[in-house]
């Protein structure tokens, strides 16, 4: 039933794997969710988001790599949104930077000059993640299937072109009603979020489904996740990118 966890599939997939790859049978499941979502919710998938990065995530989930989901467009906020969380099951925050692409990034072997060639631009972000799976009690294979536990996302409205900007150094520090719930740099993603999207851009073209030209990547945390319970006030200050807040009904 929808809004309703259900326990941990991880188990479940990789035996039904067998020999075969638990890793492409758990994003088979994703795919096809997503296929049915962007049918049932009538909306449009627009872009890529990246999970795991961040050694404080991997650590409280007790993952060691990086995986990815979907962004659906209706589920796309921006600063000083208040988001209605009475559909969502255990909702955390976390800061992210988020690139979108001006070119399409289909090249197998992407360098980092390639991601920065096709990046448009720079904004701020902060990711809404959610799971289906009860108390987060999720492995790798768990969160992939459940969409890399992605729901919403929130998009800054400034936005900040690559040139003479290091994305490793900027300093991230996200507040939850003027209380210090979490902080880190750039370089907290996979060491960069340039890096962290080569990744992505790399994954997506082996898999025949390439990065396009308008696609929003949300390149990964940052720093740890933290609830996001009905009436709080969370803001992400990403000095050279700006502030970004959000409220939580």
């Amino acid at each position: 039933m929808w809004g309703k966890p259900v326990a941990p599939i991880g188990d479940a997939i990789r035996a039904a794997a067998g020999d075969g790859s638990a890793d492409d049978l758990a994003y088979a499941i994703q795919q096809i969710n997503v296929e049915r979502t962007v049918n049932d919710r009538g909306t449009r998938v627009c872009g890529r988001k990246i999970g795991l990065t961040a050694a404080a995530v991997q650590q409280q989930l007790g993952v060691d790599r990086p995986d990815f989901g979907a962004l659906y467009a209706d589920r796309a906020f921006g600063d000083g949104d208040t988001i209605d969380t009475a559909r969502l099951i255990s909702p955390r925050v976390e800061p992210e930077i988020a690139l979108v692409l001006g070119a399409d990034l289909d090249i197998l072997q992407p360098t980092v000059a390639d991601v920065i060639r096709a990046t448009d631009y720079v904004l701020a972000a902060i990711e809404i993640v959610d799971s289906r799976i009860a108390n987060w009690e999720i492995g790798f294979h768990d969160t992939v299937a459940d969409n890399a536990s992605g729901d919403s996302f929130v998009l800054g409205t400034v936005p900040y072109l690559l040139t003479g900007l290091n994305l490793a150094d900027v300093e991230i520090a996200m507040t939850i009603d003027g209380q210090v719930a979490s902080t880190g740099t750039g370089r907290a993603c996979l060491g960069n979020p340039l890096f962290a999207a080569r990744w992505l851009a790399h994954t997506l073209a082996v898999a025949g489904t390439p990065l396009r030209a308008g696609d929003v990547v949300m390149t990964g945390a940052v720093a740890a996740m933290a609830p996001f319970a009905p009436g709080a006030e969370v803001t992400a200050d990403f000095g050279a990118l700006g502030i970004l807040s959000i409220g939580a009904l």
